[in-house]
C-alpha cells in the first residue's frame, strides 16, 4: 500500500503536537498512521510512506512524532520490515528517521517512556507480545 502524507492526509503539515498545531505529528499519527499501518500488518503488506510533495516539506518534530509513535506501539523489528519510506526530493529524511528517530524511539519503547499526548484520542493500535491490541493506551490529562 501507499499512502503519500501530502495527497492523503494534508498539504501542509504541523509540528509535534496537537496542542501546538493542527495536522501535527501527534494527530497524524492517531488519525491515520497508526490504523493504516495495523492495516498493512494484518495483510502482511509493506506500507511504502511517501515524503515527496507539498511546498513546504516537514518539520524534524513531526516526522519523528509520527514515525517515532509507529516505533513505539509496533516495535522497531516490525517498522523496519513493514515500513518503507520514500523520498525523492528529500531523502535525507530518510537517513534522519533511520539513524535519529528509530534507535531513540525503540529506547523509549523498552525503557516504558510514554509518548505525550496533547489532546484527546480514541482507542489506536498497539502491539502486545506481538498481537495487536487497540485501545485508549495513554489518557490525555490537562496536567500533561
Amino acid at each position: 500500500m501507499t499512502f503519500n502524507i501530502h495527497q492523503d492526509y494534508s498539504e501542509d503539515t504541523g509540528i509535534r503536537h496537537s496542542k501546538y498545531s493542527e495536522t501535527s505529528g501527534e494527530d497524524f499519527y492517531h488519525d491515520k498512521l497508526n490504523e493504516i499501518f495495523y492495516g498493512c500488518y494484518t495483510r502482511n503488506e509493506v506500507l511504502e510512506l511517501v515524503l515527496d510533495g507539498g511546498d513546504d516539506g516537514y518539520t524534524p518534530s513531526f516526522l519523528d512524532e509520527s514515525i517515532g509513535n509507529l516505533v513505539y506501539d509496533f516495535t522497531l523489528d516490525v517498522v523496519k520490515t513493514m515500513l518503507h519510506i520514500v523520498s525523492d526530493w528529500e531523502p535525507y529524511w530518510i537517513d534522519e528517521i533511520e539513524k535519529k528517530t528509530y534507535p531513540k524511539w525503540e529506547e523509549r519503547r523498552r525503557k516504558g517512556e510514554q509518548a505525550t499526548i496533547t489532546k484527546s484520542h480514541g482507542a489506536w493500535y498497539r502491539l502486545i507480545n506481538g498481537v495487536p491490541e487497540k485501545r485508549v493506551w495513554i489518557v490525555y490529562t490537562e496536567e500533561q
